[in-house]
């Protein structure tokens, strides 16, 4: 029996009487790039915090590669090859982009928190920051301090800040808010090049990126997925359309994506 990257079963989560989340079932295959779609309070950000463990669940079940890790912490599931990005750039503002890589990949390389060595002589991890850092192109920026970076450039940062770690699992909450067209384009483009072969999940509420990343989509509507498939096939679902889409779906189709 193949063991899917990450699947939810019935999972389900209360903030007092209110029920947020309300039975998410989902499983996602290795390798597949699921964008997360859906209203506004809806449920998506409760749902990354579920997976992320940000968030215990009141029931239902996560796993990670056939590993439960509902109630685990934050930092135990990065571990076992899950990583985030969050809506909110979350990097070192005063270290450069090279420290900042750095930094990201240490534990993952076996370092931990020992401070017996002077970073410098981290061969391997010198080396590795530096290819982190032409695969999200800020190898011009590699001593500019986080804080100067421009916006577009800051979430470039915190994707190689992701995917430092080595991660099978990677959550992208949002990563082209705030983005140009422009800016938008490249990233679509970027995050396709350092998730290869890697099992992404993305909150997205550009259609455009949606439909020009995702190889599935799951409409998330009250705390519950009411559709999980190709973008096609989201796009052809009236239950779909009525209760988000809609125009979207539309405009979409007019811009080519």
């Amino acid at each position: 029996m193949s063991t899917y990257a990450l699947e939810l079963k019935d999972l389900r989560k209360n903030f007092g009487k209110t029920e947020i989340i309300r039975g998410v079932n989902l499983a996602v295959q290795p390798g597949e790039r699921v964008a997360v779609i859906g209203p506004n309070g809806a449920g998506k950000s409760t749902l990354f915090n579920l997976i992320s463990g940000r968030f215990g669940p009141t029931r239902g079940e996560i796993l990670l590669n056939g590993q439960r890790i509902d109630h685990k912490k934050p930092y135990e599931i990065n571990r076992m090859g899950l990583s985030r990005s969050f809506q909110i750039t979350n990097i070192f503002p005063k270290l450069s982009v090279f420290e900042n890589l750095r930094c990201a990949l240490l534990w993952s390389m076996g370092y931990k928190y020992t401070f017996l060595k002077f970073l410098s002589g981290l061969k391997d991890a010198n080396e590795r920051a530096e290819q982190l850092m032409e695969m999200i192109r800020l190898e011009k920026k590699r001593d500019t301090l986080a804080m100067n970076l421009t916006y577009a450039e800051q979430r470039a940062l915190e994707i190689g800040i992701t995917i430092a770690g080595g991660s099978d699992v990677i959550l992208l909450d949002e990563p082209t808010a705030g983005m140009s067209k422009s800016e938008t384009s490249r990233f679509i483009h970027l995050i396709k090049e350092v998730t290869v072969g890697k099992t992404l999940l993305t909150v997205e509420h550009d259609m455009g990126v949606v439909f020009g990343l995702a190889d599935k989509i799951a409409v998330v509507v009250y705390g519950e997925v009411i559709a999980f498939d190709t973008p096609e096939a989201v796009r052809a679902n009236a239950k779909v359309q009525e209760a988000y889409l809609g125009s979207s779906v539309a405009d979409s189709q007019a811009g080519g994506h």
